[in-house]
């Protein structure tokens, strides 16, 4: 390990936490904006209700990618969030091609990464000690 550069590890969480946020409103608001059309895709894909599915999605992508900017409640949102994108891997993307699913793939494990250590410093968490595991 490289000891001089553990120093920046509150950041390299900060950057991490911000751009995953920021990728989770950016698809998620467009799930909330034509519910009823999502709700038709959800529902395609098996999801009953469509609608209520494509909601609950939506409100977690938008609302979640808010906290995660924030980094407020961090680890739960991002638990929530991981377990979206484990469905998505593996009931709507499904094991086939790895191209189908690489980049739903790392936002799953980057997800579970700030679940285990949460916000950092530099987030509403750290500065609150809302660190729940």
């Amino acid at each position: 390990m490289i000891q001089p550069f553990f120093v920046f590890s509150d950041w390299a969480f900060f950057i991490l936490r911000v751009v995953i946020g920021f990728l989770m409103v950016y698809h998620g608001f467009p799930k909330l904006k034509a519910l009823s059309a999502t709700g038709e895709e959800f529902a395609e894909m098996g999801f009953r209700p469509g609608k209520f599915w494509a909601l609950v999605s939506g409100v977690a992508e938008f609302a979640g990618g808010i906290f995660l900017v924030a980094g407020l409640l961090t680890q739960p949102v991002a638990l929530v969030l991981a377990a979206q994108f484990l469905v998505i891997v593996v009931k709507v993307k499904g094991f086939g091609s790895v191209k189908k699913y690489e980049y739903d793939l790392v936002l799953f494990a980057s997800l579970l990464v700030l679940a285990t250590v949460g916000g950092g410093a530099l987030s509403l968490d750290g500065f609150f000690g809302l660190f729940l595991y």
